[in-house]
């Protein structure tokens, strides 16, 4: 199967880990990835606080870029994903806005293609079970607690993915691969990735808190889809003992024996690889 692949900015700076891991993973699986040409950024998080317009015409250009190419268009970041899906979803409920949007980037939508976060092509085309025959290092030992974050799964109606308020995907796949998922209440509160640089006093609040609560749940690490909420959640802790965040596809690389995972785990702000190596997944 062939997708076309928008990376976004975050995949080329500070969650390159998550790019790497993702092409690794849909690679070993043979699900083809082809990066968009000629993408532009979608304009989270600030485009939509500044300009409506320009909020929905910068991932409108992507998407009728997607459009030409012909097959559905995986976003593996929360935001690109929500900022897309959102254009998507007011063209094709919106028909004033829709020919606005039509003339302003220069294209005629048909609405053939689906906006789809790299967790639920992984799901729905590939499937838990499938994964789990891939497995040669289970993550037996591994605890480990799902972080979707605020985009992934809201607004329902335009996210149309999982289920907002207790959403199951990733611990689904993670379990295939053997990962001890512990059940917990946090995996859609905010962790203040917006207001990182402007309220960092607020981030570390939040941040704070669903790292209590994930060790109260008995994780040693959070798991994420989302760059900016796995560079805040890594950044905005404090104090000596720091829960690393995972991306879930550098796990399921893991999990698969994939060589190019020892790359991965250096990249992070919090050294996963002492997690690691408690669990007994490295030497």
């Amino acid at each position: 199967m062939s997708y076309t692949f928008y990376p976004g900015c975050s995949l080329h700076s500070t969650g390159v880990e998550y790019g790497a891991s993702t092409r690794a993973v849909f690679r070993h699986l043979g699900l083809e990835l082809n990066e968009l040409p000629d993408w532009n950024c979608c304009g989270a998080s600030s485009a939509h606080a500044l300009s409506h317009a320009l909020a929905l015409t910068l991932p409108a250009r992507n998407l009728a870029l997607a459009q030409a190419a012909g097959h559905d268009l995986v976003i593996p970041c929360a935001a690109c994903f929500s900022r897309t899906k959102s254009v998507d979803h007011v063209l094709r409920t919106d028909l004033r806005a829709r020919a606005e949007i039509e003339t302003a980037v220069g294209f005629r939508f048909t609405g053939e293609i689906a906006i789809r976060p790299v967790l639920a092509v992984l799901d729905e085309d590939y499937g838990s079970r499938r994964i789990a025959a891939q497995v040669k290092r289970p993550l037996n030992g591994l605890k480990v607690v799902t972080y979707y974050g605020c985009l992934l799964v809201r607004p329902p109606d335009v996210a149309q993915f999982d289920d907002p308020d207790d959403p199951h995907v990733m611990a689904e796949l993670l379990r295939a691969v053997g990962a001890d998922v512990k059940p917990w209440s946090y995996a859609t509160e905010c962790c203040g990735g917006s207001l990182s640089l402007s309220r960092s006093d607020i981030v570390y609040g939040l941040v704070g808190r669903l790292v209590e609560r994930a060790r109260e749940a008995g994780a040693q690490a959070l798991v994420t889809a989302c760059p900016l909420c796995q560079v805040n959640l890594e950044m905005r802790q404090t104090g000596d003992r720091k829960m690393p965040a995972f991306y879930f596809t550098e796990l399921l690389g893991l999990a698969f024996g994939l060589p190019e995972a020892q790359k991965w785990w250096g990249k992070h702000l919090i050294d996963p690889r002492p997690v690691l190596r408690s669990a007994g997944l490295l030497l």
